[in-house]
């Protein structure tokens, strides 16, 4: 574990909350999934100082691979954010294993942030990307939790090649079940909604079966596991549907408290509202990621984080700009770079 290093262009360090003095940086992006490394890769290729804080949360752990990532299709998602940090390192980045507590203005005329880290160190940063996820919350079914991200399913298009032509169950536990049945029905000839909770209307119905979609009526007690292999979907009647892999929609909670706390303005929904560039309503903070979208897949976000950087590192440009014309008028002499 060591200290930062003194300037941008450096090769970055690893440290902990606890190994680490108040330091000052251009920007600090919490949050080390695709989107704030690849913030912070941009960032640190513009020779800001950067430092990326992360509590080790990633949303898909449990997964064995991503996929819909062009050059990195199958790669295991750990192997990914490995190599991002690597990356990301090699322009001088700081990668900070931490939990951020919370974050506040400095109370400077300029936007300017005091970044608090728990077990008492704090950052200063310039600017602030908040790349924090979301969680994914889960049906009370009993058996789902232990199979999820394996053979309990959310994306068809992050792992219906996967699990191809296979007896499909999509689980009724929300009204996007459905269409999620619907849409599967692209990946297998076998796909089952299980009604659960959800009472599909009479247009409904007659779409599922022109499409070949079964229907099965009742409550959904467990999911059915043996040899560490989803086996079928058991329901209150005793019958148990064979199933090798089921789909569900899970509720997305945006991990956003940091936002919260800045005051950062919301949409209807009651997600951060941001501009194209994930530029939130309070000047020198922007949210990318699943923070900001729920759609937001790996490579999606990793480009979000992109799209932050550049908007960012002009904002910092335009900052800078400012401050050297004000000195010139008042000195004749050019700020130092």
């Amino acid at each position: 574990m060591g200290e930062t290093t003194g300037t941008a262009g450096t090769t970055g360090t690893t440290g902990t909350a606890g190994t680490r003095r108040s330091e000052r940086y251009d920007a600090v992006v919490v949050g080390a999934g695709a989107a704030g490394l690849n913030a912070a890769l941009v960032l640190g290729r513009a020779r800001r100082r950067v430092a990326v804080v992360d509590a080790g949360e990633p949303r898909n752990a449990p997964a064995a691979h991503l996929h819909g990532y062009l050059s990195r299709d199958g790669m295991p998602p750990a192997a990914l954010l490995a190599v991002g940090r690597e990356e990301v390192a090699r322009y001088g980045v700081d990668l900070v294993d931490a939990r951020v507590e919370h974050i506040e203005s400095d109370g400077s005329d300029r936007p300017g942030f005091v970044v608090h880290l728990a077990g008492g160190p704090v950052l200063h940063a310039r600017r602030v990307v908040v790349a924090t996820g979301l969680r994914d919350g889960l049906p009370e079914l009993p058996g789902l939790t232990e199979r999820w991200g394996r053979d309990v399913l959310h994306c068809p298009y992050c792992h219906g090649w996967e699990v191809r032509d296979r007896p499909l169950g999509v689980l009724g536990t929300g009204p996007g079940a459905v269409g999620q049945a619907l849409l599967l029905r692209q990946w297998s000839a076998d796909v089952v909604l299980l009604a659960h909770t959800v009472v599909p209307t009479d247009a409904e119905r007659e779409r599922l079966a022109a499409r070949g979609v079964r229907v099965v009526e009742g409550r959904i007690v467990r999911l059915v596991s043996d040899g560490g292999r989803l086996r079928g979907v058991e329901l209150a009647d005793g019958q148990v549907v064979p199933r090798e892999a089921v789909f569900v929609f899970p509720r997305p909670v945006p991990r956003d408290a940091l936002l919260f706390g800045l005051d950062c303005a919301r949409d209807d929904d009651g997600w951060v509202t941001t501009d194209r560039t994930g530029r939130t309503s309070l000047p020198g903070v922007w949210a990318v990621g699943n923070v900001a979208d729920p759609r937001a897949q790996v490579v999606t976000a990793a480009g979000a984080g992109a799209a932050a950087a550049f908007a960012l590192d002009h904002d910092l440009a335009a900052e800078e700009l400012d401050r050297a014309v004000e000195r010139y008028r008042a000195s004749g002499t050019a700020l130092p770079v």
